[in-house]
């Protein structure tokens, strides 16, 4: 799956843990998408995330086909969370 990031950003919050958006596209896809990714400080090392459309509405079929791919290819997942965490500061980086 093709992915281009349209824009991204993260913040860290001493007691909430990590929080971050990345927003990008998919060849092919007519609509972008944006994925909201949450790191606790109680859960450690895994991310939470919810994923949708980042404007208007799109495909479902194209929806689940993306949120298929995020779930079993994980160099994918972790491309999108390098995104937002290369939008922090060095000495905050998750």
């Amino acid at each position: 799956m093709n992915v281009t990031i349209i824009h991204a950003e993260m913040t860290q919050d001493p007691d909430k843990g990590y929080k971050g958006s990345v927003q990008f596209e998919v060849e092919g896809h007519k609509q972008p998408y944006e994925i909201i990714l949450q790191l606790t400080s109680l859960r450690g090392t895994t991310w939470d995330y919810s994923l949708h459309f980042a404007k208007e509405s799109g495909s479902e079929e194209q929806i689940n086909e993306v949120e298929k791919a995020i779930e079993e290819d994980d160099d994918l997942f972790d491309d999108l969370i390098d995104a937002a965490a290369a939008t922090l500061p060095e000495n905050e980086e998750a």
